[in-house]
């Protein structure tokens, strides 16, 4: 699951294009299915949104939350992928993208009703 913030005139109207992205990314990247997507965002008042000095109105926050197994060098790849395939795509400057990965034991996900660690049917690999 991605969750991504941003001040709401300038998420709304990009949300498509930074979804499809992010989910190329993804692909790419972490050899996710093209119906695995699961973007959440989260557009925001400007006042309710409060970011680090040197950033533009555009900062957006992109929080990817998967089951642990990636290398280092695999997430490594991903956080620098999304830079670079969003500022192409997007404009939007690597100093106005923040990119945190939050990593949970297979255990702590619940979907289809049973747990990550007992899922046998993933179309995609957790260890790269």
């Amino acid at each position: 699951m991605i969750v991504i913030y941003g001040i709401k005139e300038y998420l709304n109207p990009i949300k498509a294009q930074l979804s499809d992205a992010i989910h190329q990314c993804m692909q790419d990247v972490l050899g996710m299915p093209e119906d695995k997507r699961a973007h959440r965002f989260i557009p925001m008042e400007k006042e309710d949104f409060y970011y680090p000095g040197g950033r533009s109105d555009a900062y957006t926050v992109i929080e990817i939350n998967m089951m642990e197994g990636r290398k280092v060098e695999t997430k490594k790849l991903l956080i620098k992928s999304l830079f670079s395939t969003i500022g192409q795509r997007l404009d939007i400057q690597p100093v106005d993208i923040e990119i945190m990965i939050k990593e949970q034991p297979p255990h702590c996900w619940g979907f289809r009703g049973m747990t990550g660690d007992e899922v046998t049917d993933l179309k995609y690999q957790v260890n790269v």
